[in-house]
């Protein structure tokens, strides 16, 4: 072989790019622990796309490999399994995290930043999250301070003024109390009460008590599956009629399972995406197809439906960044969704914006346990 023609050909290995044979998307998801159903639905959303994606042909002839940790909602583990994630598995991107306090610490750490690599729709509406400087995390969903806003103009165009507040005494439940307190002063009006409980359990007797003594009109929970279950349970067993609300963090069918439909009938959501029980959008016909296809008898949810999405918009982003795409490459083409339509469904990124959207309306539990809107 001619020296030339090594030359050429050394050439050519520098100047194509070599194409990967799989790309890893990481998920640090509490598949255990106080929020484990919530988890899993988060997981199931992800996989049903990247399932379909892989049935496709991958992504430039790439295959997807989504590889999933447990970190049972735990702080330290969230930390401890990201460092996983990106060492050990070499991830490219990351997707749906849950907890406030969770990713506040990675940030605290600078885990992602160090990395350079992008976490795509993490399951939480904290507004210390969206900060300008944290240009690491892609939001899909609305903010905390956006939902607080929505229930409480609805609460007070209802009349209710005499509102209390439980929430999580953590970073996600501080971030929600403060959006209720911000979205009442803006009406001249504050919380007749708000009580914490302790994050990861489900003591909220307390909490009961003093929701019982003061008799507010409606009651705004920042709270979680567990603990806004037993609260429900616990305030109407001891004779509390306050119009009960939630934030979108809770599963419907997991509050009536744990405290029957006589505590949560009428109980308000806020919602961050679309209503996924009705195909009138395309990315919600899509959804119910693959949901069908590859979700192994699984009902649809609000929670697979928003990491759905999120998996959607972390394909494009991949897509757009080319055949061997970087975690900096791939930060910036998630950038560049300026706007991008999903299917009926808007996110809208920028070179410093990363709060995609901020679509919120409110369900209610039914008498038969279902939604409605």
């Amino acid at each position: 072989m001619s020296y030339r023609f090594l030359s050429a050909a050394l050439l050519v290995l520098l100047v194509v790019p070599v194409l990967a044979a799989e790309l890893v998307i990481g998920q640090a998801a509490p598949l255990s622990g106080s929020i484990a159903s919530t988890g899993q639905r988060m997981v199931l959303g992800a996989r049903i796309w990247f399932d379909h994606v892989n049935a496709q042909g991958g992504i430039h002839g790439a295959r997807l490999r989504h590889v999933v940790r447990d970190d049972a909602y735990q702080v330290e583990q969230t930390v401890a399994q990201t460092r996983k994630l990106i060492a050990e598995d070499q991830a490219l991107a990351l997707i749906g995290f849950a907890g406030t306090a969770n990713i506040a610490e990675l940030l605290k750490q600078r885990v992602l930043s160090e990395a350079g690599i992008a976490l795509v729709a993490p399951y939480t509406g904290g507004a210390p999250l969206r900060e300008a400087g944290n240009t690491s995390i892609f939001h899909i969903r609305a903010s905390y301070a956006d939902e607080a806003e929505h229930m409480v103009k609805q609460l007070s165009t209802l009349g209710y003024e005499r509102i209390g507040v439980l929430y999580q005494d953590d970073a996600f439940g501080k971030s929600g109390l403060d959006g209720v307190k911000d979205a009442l002063a803006r009406r001249k009006l504050q919380p007749l009460l708000a009580v914490g409980y302790p994050r990861n359990t489900a003591e909220v007797n307390p909490a009961v008590t003093a929701m019982l003594k003061a008799q507010p009109a409606a009651i705004i929970m920042v709270a979680v599956n567990k603990p806004a279950a037993a609260f429900a349970k616990a305030y109407r067993a001891g004779g509390g009629a306050a119009q009960l609300m939630n934030i979108s963090v809770v599963d419907p069918a997991e509050l009536v399972r744990l405290a029957g439909i006589e505590a949560v009938r009428g109980l308000g959501i806020s919602q961050v995406v679309p209503y996924p029980y009705t195909p009138n959008l395309p990315v919600l016909k899509e959804f119910q197809a693959l949901l069908k296809q590859y979700g192994d008898g699984a009902e649809p949810s609000y929670t697979a439906f928003e990491e759905f999405i999120g998996a959607k918009v972390l394909t494009e982003a991949l897509r757009r960044a080319g055949p061997a795409p970087t975690r900096a490459k791939l930060n910036a083409a998630l950038a560049s969704l300026s706007p991008y339509d999903v299917g009926g469904y808007r996110v809208d990124f920028g070179a410093r914006k990363r709060s995609g959207s901020s679509f919120v309306e409110v369900t209610v539990i039914g008498g038969d346990g279902r939604l409605l809107k």
